[in-house]
């Protein structure tokens, strides 16, 4: 018997599902399943876009690893489902998972706290009409980002270099999300920064600094190719790296993280300030990920990183002592 079994029970690997980024929570999932595994813990693979969630309660599963990633995965509608089955998961809660989800609403509530982020334009719908897109270079300049505020894994991203790029950026934007984001560019480095725990007694892992070539830090490149050089630890000065740890510890507490995440970031090259791009509240998982690879210049391997994430599964709403069942 493993030294889990009594602690843990039996626990589902979530992986899958019905997002864009499908292939990649595979691959993410497969990796937790099989470290999970070789630590003696009763861990299945379980995709939600071929099984009802339903089934987990059924099937008596009684923690779940969240490896999903995009919509239906880390935008909090896993996570109401599994709060009202009373199974406990990774990763942050319904309300924290949903605005991390949405780059508009963590931009929102950042700005709200005084953290660094990129201007921005927010073009709902019925604010994509060629007149209007227009415009957009006049409050941003150029170059500019045009993303899908909830998609992930740089999916329907174009860096604008022109006015005339502008309206193919939005539709193909449109394609992913009825919203569009459109952000200032911030020339400089990426570097990203995970997180481990929650409120007071989380803390930022080592900063990792990523080298694209030629800045294309893609889908492709970031998933499939090893053109794209990180650097970790990030042979930043110490004092900027503290300082990005800061920055989103600050970040991941402001959106009520917790359990695990990552911040990405860029800093400006003309004055080494730090902006916030996104928290990732659903981290890959993959060989080329980025959080494990953090860990394991903080000492942790990809095993035992698992198993601290899963160990940290908890619901939104724990029943309290004494209260009615």
């Amino acid at each position: 018997m493993s030294q889990f079994d009594s602690k843990i029970g039996k626990v589902a690997v979530l992986m899958g599902g019905a997002s864009a980024e499908r292939e990649v929570s595979l691959m993410s999932g497969q990796g937790v399943l099989q470290a999970l595994r070789s630590r003696g813990i009763d861990a299945h693979a379980f995709d939600p876009s071929l099984r009802d969630l339903g089934e987990l309660r059924k099937e008596g599963f009684e923690r779940c690893f969240i490896a999903l990633h995009g919509r239906h995965g880390e935008d909090g509608t896993v996570q109401g489902a599994l709060e009202l089955l009373g199974i406990p998961y990774t990763g942050s809660g319904v309300m924290a998972s949903s605005v991390a989800m949405d780059k508009v609403m963590t931009k929102r509530v950042w700005s709200a706290e005084g953290l660094p982020t990129p201007k921005y334009v927010w073009l709902a719908p019925d604010q994509q009409e060629r007149v209007r897109v227009r415009t957009v270079p006049d409050e941003l300049g150029l170059p500019l980002i045009v993303k899908p505020p909830r998609e992930g894994s740089s999916i329907g991203v174009t860096k604008v270099m022109g006015y005339s790029q502008m309206q193919d950026a939005v539709q193909l934007s449109a394609r992913y999300d009825p919203d569009v984001l459109c952000e200032e560019f911030i020339e400089g480095e990426e570097v990203t920064c995970p997180v481990l725990g929650e409120g007071a007694s989380a803390h930022a892992l080592p900063v990792i600094r990523i080298l694209a070539p030629e800045g294309a830090y893609d889908y492709q490149n970031k998933y499939f190719t090893d053109d794209v050089k990180y650097q970790c630890p990030s042979g930043l000065p110490e004092a900027e790296e503290r300082e990005i740890q800061r920055i989103v510890l600050a970040s991941y507490r402001s959106l009520g993280c917790r359990g695990w995440g990552r911040a990405d970031l860029m800093i400006r090259a003309s004055d080494r300030k730090p902006f916030l791009l996104e928290m990732n509240t659903s981290p890959g998982m993959t060989s080329h990920s980025l959080v494990p690879m953090s860990a394991r210049a903080a000492g942790i391997s990809y095993e035992e990183l698992c198993v601290r994430v899963l160990l940290s599964a908890s619901l939104d709403h724990r029943l309290l002592p004494g209260a009615p069942a």
